[in-house]
């Protein structure tokens, strides 16, 4: 069901959220695309809007600042992994060499994060429920369906995930060279190697994929906001998609699925 009602599994996709370098117009942008609302927050919370959709919280939205003397984070979409405790997935990312990019720490009573990469250096964060326990719609049209892991390292990108995070890599028997990501023998999430025709250089990254009504309709109103396409709509196994990014630079993919993707 597209409204969450139950704890998300460890290893699951429970939430994203955007370093953006102008917070409002990114708000104002995924507002107008994908139909949310959203405020900068107070200044408790650094300013960190929640944008909701349908009255529940579907992704953050944050001002891309420095933050104790590290360099603004990079304007990109975030993916965050559920975990029952942070401090033991932080230990078990070292284990399986991954690399803890800001250690543990407490969201007020929200929960408890930490933002780490993986072996190839994709970046992801981690999320231990507290009040908050993260995206309370998924897969319908304005929220986010699917993340996918694009590595430059597959093999051991697996190894890691699975170690780490319980995360299970399994061959996708409708598309050749990707694997569904599942966690308790439900996909979860989806990984292949780095697309052909990406940027010479681009790094392994986690990309973050929103249903939507019309793929072409909304590539050509992100086109008219300033934003462009990567890779424009094209079909295929799970619906028509396209590859774009925002007026900002972040980039993320939107997807019209079939019928039999959706719910």
């Amino acid at each position: 069901m597209p409204e969450v009602t139950a704890p998300y599994a460890p290893g699951t996709p429970c939430w994203v959220d955007l370093a953006a370098p102008d917070q409002q117009a990114a708000i104002d942008f995924y507002s107008g695309l994908l139909g949310w609302t959203g405020q900068i927050g107070p200044p408790e919370t650094g300013g960190y809007a929640v944008c909701e959709f349908r009255g529940k919280p579907v992704a953050g939205i944050m001002a891309a600042v420095p933050m104790g003397g590290q360099p603004a984070p990079p304007t990109v979409w975030t993916t965050y992994l559920a975990t029952d405790d942070a401090d033991a997935t932080e230990r078990a990312i070292g284990a399986a060499g991954g690399t803890v990019l800001m250690p543990v720490m407490d969201v007020m009573t929200l929960g408890r994060m930490c933002i780490a990469a993986d072996p190839a250096g994709a970046v992801f964060g981690i999320w231990q429920a507290v009040d908050f326990p993260g995206a309370g719609i998924v897969n319908e049209n304005g929220a986010v369906i699917w993340n996918e892991l694009n590595t430059t390292g597959r093999e051991d990108a697996a190894a890691f995930y699975e170690q780490a995070l319980g995360i299970q890599a399994e061959p996708m028997e409708s598309a050749e060279g990707y694997f569904a990501l599942s966690v308790q023998g439900r996909p979860v999430g989806g990984m292949q190697a780095m697309p052909e025709g990406v940027p010479e250089g681009t790094p392994s990254h986690w990309l973050t994929y929103f249903s939507v009504a019309d793929t072409d309709e909304t590539v050509a109103k992100v086109q008219e906001a300033g934003g462009a396409a990567l890779k424009p709509p094209f079909d295929m196994v799970a619906g028509r998609m396209a590859v774009v990014k925002d007026p900002q630079g972040a980039p993320f993919a939107v997807i019209t699925p079939k019928p039999m993707n959706q719910g």
